[in-house]
């Protein structure tokens, strides 16, 4: 089988990030540092050959996206699955004020608790079930090549998680795997039962703007 290149870019610092804000659905846009952060990283995978780019179809994911079309002149693809995980009533509050308003969605998030929905959201059970449905059929249609997944630091914990075998039909919790602004997690993949994990978090391309304390808020 043919050995596809997987790179699951999280989207640059947005607005919400910099103050500390659930994210989830919200059409917050890049911060200033976060335009700077696509231009390098795209300069970066530029490098890679990418010959497909896909992307949540929120804003702050799409205008990550954005560089890397330019300079390769591949078309971006926008995904409603690669969205990040919708946080209900969260959306838009700091860890403050989510843990004060609404204690139990927000410990069971914090908690890594797989099956509990959010108030007005959905749970990482649900998160899961979209993305690789979604992620799946793109390296099905793209063995081979070089494939670029724009999205959001939940939606790539879970991708990860799954792609590496830790999340099974009885898991009840996870372990939290970070993804800094414009980190990048890069994967072989020959199959369902053949994925080779080559690095998670990379951010070596940003050390000249971020240095070593480049993590993000969701």
């Amino acid at each position: 089988m043919p050995v596809t290149r997987l790179f699951l870019i999280r989207h640059g610092q947005s607005a919400g990030n910099a103050e500390g804000r659930f994210g989830g659905h919200g059409p917050t846009p890049l911060s200033e540092l976060g335009e700077r952060q696509a231009r390098i990283t795209a300069e970066a995978l530029a490098k890679e050959n990418i010959s497909a780019i896909y992307s949540s179809d929120l804003f702050r994911a799409v205008q990550t996206a954005e560089p890397l079309s330019r300079i390769t002149g591949v078309p971006i693809l926008t995904k409603h699955a690669f969205r990040e995980r919708n946080v209900g009533v969260l959306e838009g509050l700091t860890f403050d004020e989510s843990k004060h308003n609404h204690p139990k969605d927000y410990y069971a998030l914090v908690n890594r608790n797989y099956h509990h929905v959010i108030t007005r959201g959905e749970s990482y059970r649900q998160l899961v079930k979209r993305v690789m449905n979604e992620l799946w059929e793109i390296l099905r249609k793209n063995q081979g090549e070089r494939i670029a997944v724009y999205s959001h630091t939940g939606a790539i914990c879970f991708m990860t998680l799954h792609l590496m075998g830790a999340i099974r039909r009885d898991t009840k919790q996870t372990p939290w795997l970070i993804t800094s602004n414009c980190g990048v997690n890069r994967f072989e993949v020959r199959g369902r039962n053949n994925v080779r994990v080559l690095a998670l978090n990379d951010t070596r391309h940003l050390i000249d703007i971020t240095g070593n304390d480049s993590f993000g808020a969701r």
